[in-house]
């Protein structure tokens, strides 16, 4: 196949990446999708290859393509057709065989448009990306969808009896059945290793610390019909639309309440001035992440036995100094309430504070606030961007040729984490790509 006139560097071979490069073929443009592991398609989400970690959506929602809303039933009805209920959590790695079987369908359809190169990339510029080993990549375009970062442990540098990666291969391998652990963090991520530990044949007991000590909230059974929200739920002062949500939950429920809110929670953020969206990321973030990212029921019926049987204890506060040695770990905290407490110990620390994002200490976006190319957000989440993802420089100009996809562009558009989210951003940078390969010269 003749080189391609007009071609996007997608760094991150992750959901956002893979889907993008698939959607980009479609419609006629090439990519170079670069990534540090050839497992692409997967990220951290769906690499796992534990069946019991579940999707936290159900899968009739799962569809990677805008547009094709039973995409992934159909593929279940066909390669898993004892998980195609659409109601249903289906495992997520059912989900990555999902996301590389449409890669590989596409790339087949579409021969010469997606390439795959495995490596690191050192440094993003006008028309080229250059890789740690000396490669360079030419590049009309490129895409920043290096989806979310390994957490940072909040005591320091993890080694020994605390675990600061727990997605890191082999990372648990250590905790032995009656093996007692501390967990740093209350939502997803300390789900997720409940269940892997569970799965392993662990018996012991955690104690899971954060801030208010709260958990994800489950998913009903059924799906929840959105409710109807009121004007006052949807303008105004924070409060007052706080409280118009609260009233409307008396006759709705709760889960009717985000279901209403799901499809409009982008549009709502980007409307928001600088000071409303503090004042919601200070205050209601931590109550908004636990209703609105939820998890399957039978998980949510696994944490309240363990709760009940006192084998999972969820306390509130802050994190002190942390101290490890041969046989287990020592850590200072301040409950929420105050008081004095003693230190809670265990033989391992686990950190699940989830993703660490630091744009202005990551090697790849760092230059590029130095730079001048890119820059901040007014509340620090990430980089500024326009409404079809592109990069705002340091005089608020959008960079035609460098885009952000996925987990990074939170600052910008709050929800951009789960499929539903993610693929809708896909369109407007397929659409905003494509009118770059239409534009004259």
């Amino acid at each position: 196949m003749a080189e391609a006139a007009y071609r996007v560097a997608i760094v991150g071979g992750g959901f956002s990446g893979a889907m993008l490069a698939a959607r980009l073929a479609e419609s006629g443009i090439a990519s170079v999708l670069i990534n540090d592991t050839t497992d692409v398609g997967l990220g951290v989400a769906y690499s796992t290859a534990f069946e019991g970690h579940l999707l936290n959506v159900r899968s009739g929602r799962m569809s990677a393509v805008d547009g094709r809303p039973d995409d992934f039933v159909r593929w279940l009805q066909t390669h898993r057709p004892e998980l195609a209920d659409p109601i249903d959590f289906a495992p997520r790695k059912v989900y990555g065989d999902y996301v590389r079987d449409r890669l590989a369908t596409v790339n087949a359809g579409f021969p010469g448009r997606i390439e795959t190169t495995v490596g690191r990339v050192a440094a993003i510029e006008a028309a080229a990306v250059y890789l740690t080993d000396g490669r360079t990549i030419p590049a009309d375009a490129v895409v920043l969808a290096t989806g979310n970062p390994a957490p940072a442990i909040a005591s320091g540098e993890a080694g020994g009896r605390i675990i600061g990666d727990p997605w890191a291969a082999g990372a648990l391998d250590r905790i032995a059945a009656d093996d007692s652990i501390l967990i740093i963090g209350t939502g997803l991520t300390m789900v997720d290793m409940i269940q892997s530990l569970l799965a392993r044949g662990w018996k012991g007991r955690a104690t899971a610390l954060s801030r208010r000590g709260l958990l994800p909230r489950a998913h009903a059974a059924t799906p929840d019909l959105a409710a109807d929200l009121p004007a006052d739920a949807l303008t105004g002062p924070v409060s007052n639309r706080l409280a118009a949500a609260r009233a409307t939950t008396c006759a709705s429920g709760w889960r009717g309440v985000m279901e209403a809110y799901r499809p409009i929670t982008a549009d709502l953020w980007a409307s928001a001035d600088a000071d409303q969206r503090a004042r919601m990321v200070r205050h209601l973030r931590p109550w908004w992440d636990v209703h609105r990212h939820r998890i399957a029921p039978r998980i949510a019926e696994t944490l309240t036995g363990l709760v009940a049987s006192r084998r999972l204890r969820v306390v509130a506060g802050r994190l002190g100094v942390v101290e490890a040695d041969g046989d287990g770990v020592w850590a200072g905290w301040a409950p929420r309430g105050g008081g004095a407490q003693p230190p809670l110990t265990a033989n391992w620390l686990i950190d699940c504070t989830g993703p660490a994002h630091s744009p202005a200490t990551d090697p790849l976006t760092a230059p590029l606030l130095a730079s001048g190319r890119a820059q901040l957000d007014p509340l620090r989440l990430g980089l500024d961007l326009d409404p079809s993802g592109r990069v705002l420089d340091a005089q608020g100009v959008a960079d035609p040729c460098l885009f952000v996809l996925g987990p990074p562009a939170r600052a910008a558009f709050w929800e951009t984490i789960a499929v539903p989210d993610i693929r809708k951003r896909i369109e407007a940078v397929v659409t905003a790509l494509s009118a770059d390969v239409r534009a004259p010269g």
